[in-house]
């Protein structure tokens, strides 16, 4: 049975339409996206791998060498199982780093232009073999079916189908990074139609060809030569090489890698690959040798290449013939489709815009869009040529293969090395690959064109290390990954590795990781835009700006130093998925130049540390622990009930606390990366104010939303030993508010002045009592004097006297009740004279206690002065005085004296009672502690007034006094030094 040429351009051109709807209503969003996402979808598509070879030529390898034809599933089944440890590491740096190709990923690893034009150098080379297996089967197998077709016209003719369709399948988006999720779709769809097509021609072989199971085991039983012919060749011969080349291939083919990784969808889909992938190729290989037992049982004269379209053709099955026909085309397709997707945007970025002919284009992404359909075209007439240049007659479809497959092993040792070792160089990569690629061409390329004779060494070397002679890829994938894995090694440890090296291998290994260093010079997203037009053009350079913002969700006035570092980042890896990553480098450093020396901030390396930790399956070390420490420590910084600043070395935020964030106002958002001078007042002003001050603590007063607030502010260098050369490797602020423990401290010491108050009242009548009965006595004898003027005149005198004595003692009494604060705020320091503060204070404290009989002295240097509350100084004074009194025996003496020692002023109350025993020394200044009996005392006097000295500045200390008694020591700072030392003044025993 033949077929018309026409009826077969027609069918396959009219599958191709199907095809590309398929992708078109998928981009559309006709289909849902629970469906191109899915990861059966993303295993299906994994299925380019089985080509033409795998659809046509497992038939025939499975004539020559039995069932190692299983090998191509073997080596996919191994490759899967390597998932976690190959494919997830090669996954995350794509998306990362928007590498969109093996040349990318291995050009980003081994820093230098070098190395991207090697590798798409070779995978073009290696490509070649693979692309012109595709022209062929489609040509041979079209023959099959017509015998009458032209081989060049069915050549070119695919050739040019597949032009237009790998341009309206892929090269119609603007950029390679975006996902084509209708061309997944379409390739999943034709991994379906291959392997219903052959499981179709299997099911109907032992059907129509043996009659059924029963028929087909028959035949079997009767022949068993062709149970043999499987066996034989799969005891006698190594594996290993076909399990190696077609475990690499299965990632690591241009068309392989790019589904795998630049295409991989949003959900993970690795998971449901591991299993999904293999079983499609399972099911597809058991097929083949029912196949083979049909054409030989049939005696078929055509290449056991083709027998999957000559079974069905020699009975008559003119529909399971097309239908099969159609699958050939369809795994044929596949593959050129996405092999030359994957391999225009190599070739554009690492062999076209390196000349310069896109810099400074004013449409670039129309440029990059049309040198990409163009270079399918050139790709694709390429494979063409190397069919019609090479006779391939006597070669195998899988022999042909294996080319190719022993090429993309040559990137094993690189691979292997991106992952797992940081001392490869960028030299050992290149000289590797050389080393293996100068033997591939000898052992596999050369003896495509060349006469036996010419290749007769390669021959002998393989037999004397025990390979085939039929098998030549066992010995060329031997010798070549032998030598290139020594020559990588070797030269990689014999020199030394620059510093962007090493820095790339931490990245891929995702070992001792640090963002590198500087900051960017360009002040805004707009300089950004300004610096990168020259470069890319006005339309590019806003484009690639903008994707950066809104990935990184900066706003378009974003000018914090570490954020405009991450924008720049972000511009590199968008770049890296349309010009490759060393022109992105290239581009990015031209025009987005690093201050030179500056220091990377501190709060950009916590964000990259944090960002490293949040994913901790692929990083190295006793991850989990560190992250639950970090996640420990942070969560005790933002529950302190304290306000927590962390600046930086360059002086950007690092830490903004929650407490701090209610305290301000200000959200933790705006605040981290922003220098302290940028923050919102008042609170930029005030901290930046203070980080660079020379004092120590401090406390201040800040109106937040209307209220005023009194916070304490403590600062913390992170390097004290640097803080003598003005240098710091940062600093804590913490900032406590003291507001509401201020307003609780005037309250309490207003009831402790009210508490003295009561005390004093009994002394307050008696001293009022006295003036009042003179008053009386004055004004009852007044008027039997009328008539002598001057005893009116002297007895009015010593009425007014007593009435001014009784306003004295009232006016010293009401200024003592006072609370001394004003709404909740104590009152501001001024200069107090401090001997009449002494003579007030005793006054007061006689009143309190003169039923005790104990007298005061007290000395004071005239014109001493000290800055402070007068009121709130006066109450620690007769606190001190009232105890002396409580400790002194009856009619003892209470001394109080004040001098200055050393630009201090220091007030003594001194007592002679029993004193105060040394471990109680410091006890007593404990709030509620006292020495006194049950209901004599409360414990907060000396509490009290220890706080208020602080306030001031000053200390006080308890001693016991030689001799027997107490002495309390009130230490204050003295407004300024006395020009001249004054004799103090002794009173008289009150």
């Amino acid at each position: 049975m033949t077929l018309e040429l026409g009826s077969l351009v027609a069918a396959s051109v009219a599958y191709l339409l199907v095809l590309f709807l398929v992708a078109y209503a998928a981009e559309r969003g006709a289909i849902p996206a629970r469906i191109t996402q899915h990861p059966l979808v993303y295993a299906l598509a994994l299925g380019v791998y089985a080509t033409s070879w795998s659809y046509f030529g497992s038939v025939g390898y499975a004539a020559r060498h039995g069932f190692r034809y299983l090998g191509i599933y073997l080596g996919v089944t191994l490759a899967c199982l390597l998932i976690p440890v190959l494919w997830r590491p090669l996954l995350r740096l794509s998306r990362e780093l928007q590498l969109t190709s093996l040349a990318d990923v291995l050009a980003f690893r081994y820093p230098g232009q070098s190395t991207g034009t090697a590798v798409t150098l070779f995978l073009l080379a290696g490509s070649l073999p693979y692309l012109a297996l595709q022209v062929r089967a489609v040509v041979e197998s079209a023959r099959v079916l017509s015998p009458s077709a032209s081989p060049t016209l069915v050549g070119l003719g695919f050739c040019a189908v597949l032009t237009v369709f790998s341009v309206l399948f892929g090269a119609r988006h603007l950029t390679p990074r975006e996902r084509h999720e209708g061309l997944m779709l379409a390739i999943a769809f034709e991994s379906a139609v291959k392997l219903v097509a052959l499981v179709a021609v299997g099911v109907w072989a032992v059907s129509n060809v043996f009659g059924g199971v029963d028929g087909l085991l028959a035949w079997v039983d009767a022949h068993p030569e062709a149970i043999d012919a499987l066996q034989r060749p799969a005891r006698d011969a190594s594996w290993s090489p076909l399990l190696v080349l077609s475990c690499a291939a299965a990632f690591l083919t241009p068309r392989s890698y790019h589904v795998a990784f630049t295409e991989a969808p949003e959900r993970e889909g690795l998971a449901t690959a591991t299993w999904a992938f293999p079983l499609l190729l399972l099911v597809m290989n058991l097929v083949v040798p029912v196949v083979l037992w049909s054409g030989e049982a049939l005696g078929l004269p055509w290449p056991a290449d083709f027998h999957v379209l000559a079974v069905p053709a020699s009975r008559g099955a003119t529909w399971l013939a097309l239908g099969a026909f159609l699958g050939g085309v369809s795994a044929a397709s596949a593959m050129v489709i996405v092999t030359t997707l994957a391999l225009a945007p190599m070739c554009l970025t690492h062999l076209v815009l390196p000349l310069g002919y896109a810099r400074g284009q004013p449409n670039l992404y129309g440029w990059l869009l049309w040198a990409r359909r163009l270079l399918i075209g050139i790709i694709i007439l390429a494979g063409y040529g190397f069919h019609w240049l090479l006779n391939i007659r006597g070669t195998g479809l899988v022999d042909l293969g294996l080319v190719s497959f022993v090429a993309v092993a040559q990137f094993i040792p690189g691979v292997l090395g991106l992952l797992f070792w940081k001392r490869g160089t960028r030299a050992g990569l290149l000289t590797g690959l050389v080393a293996g690629a100068s033997l591939w061409l000898l052992t596999l390329v050369v003896p495509l064109w060349a006469s036996p004779g010419v290749v007769a060494w390669t021959h002998r070397m393989a037999a004397l290390l025990g390979f085939s002679d039929s098998e030549p890829w066992g010995f060329a994938t031997f010798a070549s990954l032998s030598l290139n894995g020594l020559a990588f090694i070797g030269v990689s440890l014999a020199t030394r590795q620059s510093a962007e090296e090493a820095e790339a291998a931490r990245a891929c290994t995702r070992e001792e990781a640090a963002p590198a260093a500087g900051g960017v010079v360009a002040g805004s997203p707009d300089e950004f835009r300004r610096k990168l037009a020259p470069l890319l053009g006005e339309e590019a350079a806003t484009a690639e700006v903008n994707r950066a913002l809104q990935s990184l969700s900066l706003p378009q006035d974003e000018r914090r130093p570490s954020e405009l570092r991450r924008l720049r980042d972000g511009v590199e890896r968008n770049l890296s998925g349309l010009l490759g990553p060393v022109l992105a480098r290239m581009t990015v450093e031209e025009a987005l130049r690093l201050e030179p020396g500056a220091r990377t901030a501190l709060a950009e390396q916590l964000r990259f540390v944090e960002e490293r930790l949040r994913d901790a399956r692929g990083l190295q070390g006793p991850v989990p622990a560190l992250e639950a420490v970090r996640r420990y420590l942070r969560r005790i910084l933002e529950d302190l009930p304290v306000g927590v600043c962390a600046v930086g070395p360059d002086g950007e935020v690092v830490l903004w606390n929650a407490t701090l964030e209610q305290l301000s106002g200000v959200p933790v958002d705006t605040v981290r990366g922003h220098p302290l001078e940028a923050l919102p007042a008042p609170w930029g002003p005030l901290l930046s104010g203070f980080a660079s001050g020379v004092d120590g603590d401090t406390e201040t007063r800040v109106t937040v939303s209307g209220v005023e607030r009194i916070l304490r502010l403590h600062r913390s260098r992170l390097s004290p030993a640097e803080q003598g050369t003005g240098t710091s490797e940062g600093m804590a602020l913490l900032v406590e508010d003291f507001t509401a423990r201020k307003a609780v401290d005037a309250r309490m010491a207003h009831q402790d002045r009210l508490a003295s108050l009561g005390r004093v009242a009994a002394g307050v009548a008696h001293e009022i009592g006295n003036p009042l009965t003179a008053i009386a006595s004055l004004t009852q004898n007044l008027k039997y004097e009328l008539e002598d003027p001057a005893a009116v005149q002297e007895r009015a005198g010593l009425i007014l006297q007593q009435c001014r004595r009784i306003d004295a003692i009232v006016r010293t009494l009401v200024g003592f009740s006072h609370e001394g604060t004003v709404g909740g705020q104590a009152r501001p320091f001024t200069r107090v004279a401090v001997a009449p503060l002494l003579s007030e204070a005793v006054q007061l404290a006689r009143l309190a206690r003169k039923q005790h009989g104990v007298s005061f002295e007290h000395r004071c240097p005239e014109g001493l002065e000290v800055q402070g509350d007068a009121q709130r100084l006066e109450q620690v004074l007769v606190n001190l005085l009232t105890n002396a009194m409580d400790a002194s025996p009856e009619h003892g003496v209470v001394e109080l004296d004040a001098d200055i020692d050393g630009g201090a002023v220091r007030l003594r109350v001194m007592d002679r009672g029993h004193g105060i025993p040394t471990e109680l020394a410091q006890r007593v200044f404990e709030p509620f502690f006292t020495t006194k009996g049950p209901g004599e005392g409360t414990g907060l006097g000396l509490a009290l007034a220890a706080g208020i000295v602080r306030e001031h500045g000053g200390t006080m200390q308890v001693d016991k006094r030689q001799g027997g008694g107490t002495s309390v020591v009130v230490s204050l700072p003295e407004p300024r030094r006395m020009e001249a030392s004054v004799n103090p003044e002794r009173e008289a025993p009150a």
